[in-house]
């Protein structure tokens, strides 16, 4: 059976793009990462039962302290606040730099170990303005710089499924997949519930309205 490397965080985004590769075909290797963020013990939870939920055996789960070592995020660094003001120029303090990029290297060396095909990353370009390591352009070119450093027979591919969406077709989409979005988790800075004012929280309760669907996740 084909496999995929699903880079999970527990958040929406992540989630529909797992469930669209097992409704290919693909059998889901589940790949998440702690970072020291804000809320990791939410997501890995999410990420658990989400994996759970998917029949995946023996997820992968990756500890790196790298990015709380260098700081310069309010996801890693809690010297930075998180902006809830929903007015930012420029790169957001929630750029992790990178982070995508590390991602995919260590996602690469797991599909390679495991015979995978595919690496699925649940980037979206509505998010591209603020976060370079999510835009099209930047994923395919890693693909091309994976496939150069790995094994001649080692030939993957990076699909990112929900590039082109909106938040809100993003939530149509699960709907109709009957993905678990009561299992995910998109807060930046809450674990018991969400704080509704982060951007992260802005963006996905702006495409649950417009797609005319209650978030089944408790806000504060």
């Amino acid at each position: 059976m084909k496999k995929a490397v699903c880079i999970m965080s527990g958040g929406m985004d992540s989630t529909l793009a797992a469930y669209m590769m097992r409704d290919a075909g693909y059998e889901i290797i589940g790949l998440h990462f702690n970072y020291e963020q804000r809320t990791q013990t939410k997501e890995l939870e999410a990420f658990h039962n989400i994996c759970k939920q998917l029949g995946v055996k023996d997820p992968y789960v990756v500890n790196l302290d790298f990015f709380s070592s260098i700081g310069a995020s309010a996801l890693t660094d809690k010297s930075i606040d998180v902006p809830t003001s929903g007015i930012e120029e420029g790169i957001p303090v929630t750029y992790v730099p990178f982070r995508n990029g590390i991602f995919i290297s260590i996602a690469t060396a797991i599909a390679e170990k495991e015979g995978a095909e595919v690496l699925s990353i649940g980037v979206v370009e509505e998010d591209s303005s603020g976060y370079p390591d999510c835009r099209e352009a930047y994923i395919d070119s890693m693909q091309r710089s994976i496939n150069l450093g790995t094994k001649d027979e080692t030939v993957l591919e990076i699909k990112m499924p929900l590039v082109h969406l909106q938040k809100s077709q993003i939530v149509q989409e699960a709907v109709q997949r009957q993905v678990p979005l009561e299992l995910t988790w998109s807060c930046y800075q809450s674990e018991q519930k969400a704080c509704g004012v982060c951007d992260s929280c802005r963006l996905r309760l702006n495409g649950f309205e417009k797609a005319g669907v209650k978030d089944p996740i408790a806000y504060d």
